[in-house]
């Protein structure tokens, strides 16, 4: 069997350790063929460890390869939609890193991109492979929870602003804070438990009250913080919430509570999926059921394998393209938790419900 032929776009943090790592797992039937960074460094690095020699500091010259036929986008989110509409026109099948784009509009172009040039178009929301997500997704198929009705989710940082003076904190480059970089996971991973029901309306609020807590005395003994601060990064831009609250409604009058936060006065930091059916519910982190069997309630924990997510998600990939099989995470999924993100930020803005 020929092997796949596979690029990575954006070759920092989780392009070089979570996807080329996963590709480089399945060398029986992965060729690494290129890689393209803006930095240099970054891309040095990628090509001495996984031994790539065609390396690129501009994606359209990547795309021109004809040896190509996969290409992952790990770049900031500014750049999904621009580069994912290139690579798919250029005739290559694409995964995109989440958040699918910086808004519902930009997905929308790049699903119709996809199905214009007949690939493959996988979002990579990782959470939706973990074994638990996998075996919980089972039990609702089968019925075991009932009619799941209502559901709570979220992740919360106490402090937890991801790289201190890089784009995450930039509006324009980000799309906003923890909603769209960490809510966006547990939000995506709720709705596809419970069958991706449409989204009716949202109520939402965020907030930007901790601020730049680099600042603060009691921070500065932290090395990392400290760091941040002598290199300048904490006066950068920071224009995002450092917190995020919505209750969304969806069709059949399913209700979901979503809770995110870089920065929180809070006991600890966590993240959770809560699912409440008229048999049972369940909740994640570990796998949980929580039940009545003989008139007595019951809870069952269930032992789960600790995979690495990313490298089953791009298995995945490989194995939908070489044979066919169907997508556990399109891109057209996405496009409805755009809409639902597009609607907090705009029902904070307003200060009243939204209706999709």
């Amino acid at each position: 069997m020929k092997k796949l032929r596979v690029g990575v776009i954006g070759v920092g943090g989780i392009g070089f350790g979570a996807h080329l790592s996963g590709y480089e797992k399945l060398a029986d039937k992965v060729e690494i063929v290129a890689v393209c960074d803006i930095d240099e460094a970054k891309l040095e690095r990628a090509s001495k460890r996984y031994g790539v020699s065609e390396t690129f500091t501009d994606y359209r010259e990547m795309l021109k390869m004809k040896e190509l036929d996969a290409v992952n986008v790990c770049t900031p989110n500014y750049l999904h939609h621009p580069i994912s509409i290139a690579a798919l026109e250029a005739g290559k099948h694409v995964l995109c890193e989440k958040p699918l784009a910086l808004n519902a509009e930009q997905g929308e172009e790049m699903v119709a991109a996809a199905k214009k040039a007949g690939k493959l178009f996988m979002i990579g929301v990782n959470n939706r492979y973990r074994d638990e997500s996998q075996k919980l997704k089972r039990m609702i198929e089968r019925g075991e929870l009932g009619e799941v009705y209502a559901a709570r989710t979220g992740w919360i940082r106490r402090r937890g602003v991801p790289f201190w003076g890089d784009w995450f904190m930039e509006k324009a480059k980000a799309g906003g804070g923890p909603l769209i970089d960490i809510g966006v996971h547990m939000l995506d991973l709720t709705r596809w438990l419970i069958g991706n029901p449409k989204p009716v309306s949202v109520t939402g609020a965020i907030y930007h009250k901790i601020g730049n807590y680099l600042v603060t005395e009691w921070d500065k003994n932290d090395p990392v913080l400290a760091g941040a601060l002598a290199s300048g990064a904490a006066d950068k831009i920071y224009d995002v919430e450092d917190s995020a609250f919505a209750f969304i409604r969806f069709e059949g009058g399913i209700t979901l509570e979503l809770n995110v936060s870089w920065a929180l006065n809070t006991n600890k930091e966590h993240n959770y999926c809560e699912l409440y059916g008229d048999k049972a519910g369940a909740s994640l982190s570990p796998l949980t059921v929580f039940g009545e069997k003989e008139g007595t309630l019951v809870d069952y924990t269930f032992k789960t394998d600790e995979a690495t997510t990313h490298h089953t998600e791009i298995a995945h990939f490989v194995d939908c393209i070489l044979n066919g099989t169907e997508l556990i995470s399109p891109a057209e999924e996405a496009v409805d938790v755009m809409r639902i993100l597009d609607a907090i930020y705009k029902s904070a803005e307003l200060g009243e419900e939204v209706r999709l």
